[in-house]
């Protein structure tokens, strides 16, 4: 059963919306590169578009009633939107649910080191990434640094033109013979991902007679003198390092974006955008934007805490619905999409689809019912009559969407956040954009795609 190409059935105006709604990503996805710069960004304009701190509210014992839009940050990497529905919460929300965590490396507590005349950051790798695509390439450093009384150095070095860049080096093909002869998994390890960041050694006399760790000197008297950073400070800090420079369009018709952080930006930014094209719902909206999804979920900014059953009932209570039980069944009769991407068909590597069942460029938004690997381990499966009923919704709002699976049964597969939400016993399922270079350091897109997801997002929300 062949989907048709969205591309087939735009007008001229129609492409015209569609290649302006990729711009707009194509500038959040170059500027947030971290899970923190996200939810900042979403912040901002959420209290532009009228969202309320739900802290605010706590703090001031506030009231909710129909129609308030409200938004909850989680530790500055995680956060929660809700619009309250005209319906009592306790009959369920439509949730759609993303993340903002991407493949990347981060330094180490004690990162800084100085071997042979040139100084290097420690890092390890965060997420499932092949080591081996990091090396030779412009890298940034995005974070924080939080000091000793209590301040905030916010650190974003590598993306303006006049800043320096850094990396990871490579060995030189005339001497790999050996590397070239090692499995992927090995030809770079994990512990020899470290980045390279100065080579010109200290002036001071006293430094030149010890004649030890002068380029390390000099580095630590670069960062004192532009950011007030001391070499112990790198104990409390979060620095990752990510791909420099921002998102470009890709082909020469311009149809696609190449850029790092698509898994998962690229179902988040769809969906934040659908949550304010909401104006009075039925049943209560909520956007679910989380952190720590590559590497399990866990942690106080992942799913499997209990942030978001813990913000549900202050916002139930807040507007005079709350008891545990109606809790219980507020979260029991909801419906979500997981809003997370899928593998696209690669013409270069078909022997890992199945083609029937595969994602392809511009057919559109993709629904993956199961996701997990081999037999299904670690999926949410989702139910034939919730599958029905999303098809019955996209088709009303001509939305062009496209079901798949995670590559053939038994080359692997990938878990989302869906089957903890499922915990609950909410009605889920997978669906969001087909990526290629999926966890690569430069993934690609295409731009009908996404605007479907934000057309099937915004649909979901008014009528799921």
């Amino acid at each position: 059963m062949e989907r048709e190409v969205a591309w087939d059935f735009y007008s001229e105006t129609e492409r015209e919306d569609v290649f302006a709604f990729a711009e707009d990503y194509r500038r959040f996805l170059s500027d947030c590169k971290t899970e923190r710069e996200c939810i900042q960004d979403f912040t901002e304009r959420a209290r532009a578009a009228g969202f309320q701190d739900m802290d605010e509210i706590i703090a001031q014992g506030g009231k909710l009633q129909a129609g308030d839009r409200v938004y909850a940050v989680n530790h500055g990497k995680s956060m929660a939107l809700f619009i309250i529905g005209s319906r009592s919460m306790e009959e369920g929300m439509n949730i759609l649910g993303a993340h903002v965590d991407s493949p990347r490396l981060d330094l180490k507590q004690n990162p800084l080191y100085e071997d042979s005349g040139l100084v290097l950051l420690d890092t390890h790798y965060y997420g499932g990434v092949k080591k081996y695509q990091w090396v030779t390439l412009p890298l940034a450093l995005h974070g924080v640094i939080a000091k000793k009384d209590g301040s905030l150095v916010t650190v974003n070095i590598g993306e303006k033109p006049e800043d320096p860049v850094f990396g990871v080096s490579d060995l030189l093909i005339h001497l790999a013979s050996e590397q070239m002869e090692k499995k992927g998994a090995k030809i770079i390890e994990g512990e020899n991902l470290d980045v390279l960041i100065g080579s010109i050694p200290a002036k001071s006399e006293e430094d030149k007679e010890k004649n030890k760790d002068r380029v390390k000197q000099n580095i630590l008297e670069i960062l004192k003198e532009q950011y007030g950073i001391e070499e112990e400070d790198f104990l409390s800090a979060e620095i990752e390092v990510v791909p420099a420079g921002a998102a470009r369009d890709y082909g020469f018709d311009r149809s696609m974006i190449m850029g790092y952080g698509h898994d998962d930006r690229v179902c988040a930014y769809p969906s934040f955008e659908a949550m304010l094209n909401v104006e009075k719902p039925e049943y209560t909206s909520v956007c679910l934007l989380v952190d720590k999804e590559e590497i399990g979920s866990v942690g106080a900014t992942g799913m499997q805490s209990k942030f978001f059953e813990n913000i549900t009932a202050e916002i139930m209570h807040a507007a005079g619905q709350y008891t545990e039980l109606a809790l219980r069944r507020a979260l029991r009769n909801s419906k979500v999409l997981s809003s997370d991407v899928s593998a696209a068909f690669d013409p270069n590597y078909p022997s890992v689809m199945d083609k029937k069942n595969a994602a392809y460029f511009g057919k559109g938004m993709v629904f993956n019912k199961y996701t997990g690997a081999r037999g299904k381990s670690g999926s949410n499966d989702a139910d034939a009559e919730y599958v029905g009923h999303l098809r019955n919704v996209m088709d009303r709002n001509h939305v062009y969407f496209q079901t798949a699976e995670l590559g053939k049964v038994d080359q692997g597969g990938g878990g989302t956040i869906a089957y903890i939400l499922a915990n609950y016993g909410m009605q889920v399922i997978d669906s969001g954009v087909a990526v290629l270079n999926m966890h690569a350091p430069w993934e690609i897109i295409s731009k009908v795609d996404l605007y479907e997801a934000y057309k099937g997002y915004v649909a979901f929300l008014k009528e799921a």
